[in-house]
């Protein structure tokens, strides 16, 4: 690790560079906010789909996509460098907004989706993993915090003007314009001003173990560890995958759900933007306070008012309410999301860490899958309503098992 010694770890010695991956994820985060008030909306109007289970589908597809992507992110970052990763990313995103805006088949959408599951689990796990390089051990939680933070803020304001310019002229093409900024200026930023911050990783190894050699484990080793082995691990990454099976629902039957109510377009978008606006402002916050009050505590509150939200969405029938609802459920997710990734970074070694947050992520964006699959067929066989009460009680039952197995993994200096 010779070379290394030099390297200072931390926000305030690499607060540049994190600040502009800050800005390199909301452009992440912005891309897949293009299609949160609109896709669903456009399976119905322009495609003439009535299958629940058909119009999820881009859900399902993004989310085997993504996770699989994360999974490839985490292991080649380790082995090749973080930011050409990244870059790949953003080069995989650059056709998303064309395709959608071309689209003449709902094939066409699925395969845009496809790329976009490309784009997030290339571009999304690698601004993870180099903030946390770049921070080192103290501040794990602010630092997810800030990243997830900059990403859900985007995704509520890029669904917030999406819903604006589809009110305003059309669900097609004018809203999709903006992801073709977002696109090519998330790809400049990453090839020409993004440094590699693997190197800050091998010095938290160093600071960590001395000179002493630490033997690395397999992939295999890995992914069994952070799937089922380790309870710390297991614990998170079921609450990640439950955490995305019920953003799956709300991204893909909440919009759905509010038209057959007689909320127009507008109004849906205001609904669909504050949960990532909550999810987003709040992890400001809720980061920060894992580093003080422990990762367990936030982790189990933030899925049970995850599943109170949910529930009071079915409760309700008032456009005011329906805005509420949205609110519990983006602040449950503001006390999970970066709390995950930092409990998953306490446990993995600096040296498998990446790997390790790739398994985890692989479980996490599973969820879009599982939960478009499971929300379209309740639908289907009985109704929304069902659909979105069982994914409520999936989040309840998810807290409980965090609250029974996981330890806590923050390690408070004495």
């Amino acid at each position: 690790m010779e070379g290394t010694s030099k390297i200072r770890l931390g926000l305030r010695a690499n607060w540049s560079q994190f600040l502009l991956l800050v800005v390199v994820n909301a452009f992440v985060g912005a891309m897949v906010g293009l299609e949160r008030t609109v896709v669903p909306l456009l399976a119905e109007e322009e495609f003439g789909l009535a299958s629940r289970t058909a119009i999820l589908a881009f859900i399902l597809t993004f989310g085997l996509v993504k996770a699989l992507a994360n999974l490839a992110a985490g292991g080649l970052g380790d082995r090749w460098g973080r930011k050409w990763v990244l870059v790949a990313g953003w080069v995989v995103g650059l056709p998303v907004p064309l395709l959608l805006i071309w689209a003449p088949s709902w094939n066409w959408v699925l395969g845009a989706n496809a790329l976009l599951g490309i784009n997030q689990g290339l571009c999304w796990s690698t601004t993870v993993i180099m903030k946390i390089d770049l921070v080192g051990p103290r501040q794990r939680g602010l630092a997810m915090g800030l990243n997830e933070f900059a990403g859900y803020v985007a995704v509520s304001l890029s669904a917030l003007a999406t819903g604006y310019l589809a009110a305003t002229y059309a669900l097609r093409p004018h809203p999709f314009y903006l992801g073709i900024g977002f696109a090519l200026a998330g790809l400049v930023l990453s090839l020409f001003f993004v440094q590699e911050t693997q190197s800050h990783a091998r010095r938290e190894a160093q600071l960590r173990d001395g000179e002493a050699e630490t033997a690395r484990p397999s992939f295999a080793q890995v992914l069994l560890l952070t799937s089922w082995k380790d309870r710390a691990l297991f614990a998170a990454s079921q609450a990640g995958m439950v955490n995305n099976l019920n953003d799956s629902m709300v991204w893909g039957l909440l919009p759905l759900f509010l038209a057959r109510a007689g909320l127009g377009v507008e109004r849906i978008g205001v609904v669909a933007a504050v949960y990532p606006g909550v999810w987003g402002m709040g992890q400001l916050v809720t980061g920060a306070l894992s580093d003080r009050w422990g990762r367990k505590p936030l982790i189990v509150g933030g899925l049970w008012v995850q599943a109170l939200g949910i529930a009071l969405v079915l409760a309700v029938r008032r456009f005011e309410l329906w805005v509420l609802a949205a609110g519990f459920m983006g602040l449950g997710t503001a006390l999970v999301y970066p709390t995950l990734l930092a409990a998953i970074s306490d446990v993995a070694h600096p040296e498998w860490r990446g790997s390790a947050v790739g398994v985890y992520r692989l479980w996490r964006d599973g969820g879009y899958a599982v939960g478009a699959l499971l929300s379209g067929l309740l639908a289907d066989a009985l109704d929304m309503s069902w659909a979105i009460g069982a994914i409520a009680a999936l989040t309840g039952l998810s807290g409980l098992v965090v609250a029974a197995v996981m330890y806590e993994t923050l390690v408070r200096e004495t």
